[in-house]
């Protein structure tokens, strides 16, 4: 198992792998070239291990921090306001790779008040990934109401890393999950290529129904949607612990950390495996040599430990604030602090660096604008600005 963040505790083995050998869109460079002139600017601080930072799209501005430990925050012109949107630290297991680990707000926010967490919490003595719908409150917007609370989606975690964490809604409407592996090393239990479980996968499910006697309905395009082949819920495996991932589109870009030499980040579709752990990025991990790669996805960007050691996956730019930016995908390295960007050239994708920040890099969010935000782990909120 990688020892990742231990100058600051926190867990990090979050994302994951892929692998494909006829993947047609394949990374060149490792950090060389030039890269548009950009910067950080901090727009606040006071934060308590924050690991996401979402906006509500619903035209109000505000952003909203979600601390490890079960509290999220709402960041308004920034402004930190004193009262948690919500705070169920009391039901969650946090600490290491645990907590509140993701957030997501639904398309029809503005009109429904639906919001989802995901979390670890600890059943008679089982450590579960809790996959939650809350609603805002209707007397105070910047408030939740923790009595709403409808859980959609449990499973058990046979280890405390590799959780995953990420939600987001996709175009579809549908709503997305990173689950990693289940954790120890080299995916012990062969998670990742089991698709009869929902560990070491990207899960889409539809919170606007339910059927089958579960919280949700299944789309019908899942790969497994009937059941036949792999768990209904799967939409792609072969992931470690895909910590991080967003929509550019119709476009899926997942980060998945690597396990003792490779980072990457994969554009990611229904149906298809990733590689782990056959694969780690695009080198073979079981067995090291001469693996078999057939049907296998590649990612379009992997570095070694020498350049980063967590990979945090961020977004495309779709701002107006630097427009050299646009259409860039932009991620970065929870250890080594570096920010990246990646261009697509034809069928190659080219990654430079961009910044060398020094900070631990938990998650980027996006406002409803588009601009790009930076989160580092030791509690300040930085926006991606130009230099």
């Amino acid at each position: 198992m990688k020892p990742y963040a231990l100058a600051v505790g926190i867990w990090l083995c979050l994302a994951g792998c892929g692998g494909n050998g006829g993947a047609p869109d394949r990374t060149s460079g490792g950090g060389s070239g030039s890269a548009p002139a950009i910067a950080l600017t901090q727009v606040a601080t006071g934060f308590t291990e924050p690991l996401a930072i979402e906006s509500a799209r619903d035209g109000s501005g505000r952003l909203f921090v979600a601390e490890q430990a079960g509290r999220i925050r709402i960041l308004q012109n920034g402004v930190t306001f004193s009262t948690p949107f919500l705070n169920i630290t009391t039901l969650v297991t946090s600490g290491g790779e645990r907590g509140l680990l993701g957030l997501a707000f639904h398309p029809n926010y503005a009109a429904n008040r639906k919001f989802y967490i995901n979390y670890t919490r600890t059943v008679s003595g089982q450590l579960q990934t809790a996959i939650v719908e809350y609603l805002a409150s209707t007397i105070d917007p910047n408030v939740a109401d923790p009595a709403a609370a409808r859980i959609l989606l449990t499973y058990n975690q046979p280890f405390a890393n590799h959780n995953g964490g990420q939600l987001a809604f996709g175009p579809d409407g549908f709503l997305y999950i990173g689950a990693g592996d289940g954790g120890g090393s080299g995916d012990p239990n062969d998670n990742a290529q089991n698709t009869n479980t929902v560990l070491g996968k990207i899960l889409r499910i539809d919170v606007n129904a339910t059927s089958d006697g579960k919280q949700y309905a299944i789309p019908v395009t899942n790969p497994f949607a009937n059941g036949v082949g792999g768990a209904p819920e799967v939409y792609a495996w072969g992931f470690r612990n895909p910590w991080r991932f967003s929509f550019d589109s119709n476009r899926l870009f997942v980060g998945d950390v690597g396990e003792g030499g490779f980072e990457e980040i994969s554009l990611v579709e229904s149906g298809k495996n990733y590689g782990w752990n056959t694969m780690e990025g695009t080198h073979c991990f079981s067995p090291a040599t001469n693996c078999n790669q057939a049907g296998l996805t590649l990612p379009i960007t992997d570095y070694a430990h020498s350049e980063g050691e967590s990979v945090t996956a961020g977004y495309v730019y779709r701002g107006n604030a630097v427009p050299a930016l646009t259409g860039l995908y932009i991620f970065g390295d929870f250890i080594s602090g570096r920010v990246w960007v990646l261009s697509q050239n034809g069928s190659t994708w080219v990654r430079t660096q961009a910044l060398a920040t020094g900070r631990n890099i938990s998650s980027f969010g996006q406002d409803q604008n588009g601009e790009i935000y930076l989160v580092d782990y030791s509690g300040s909120i930085h926006r991606v600005v130009a230099q």
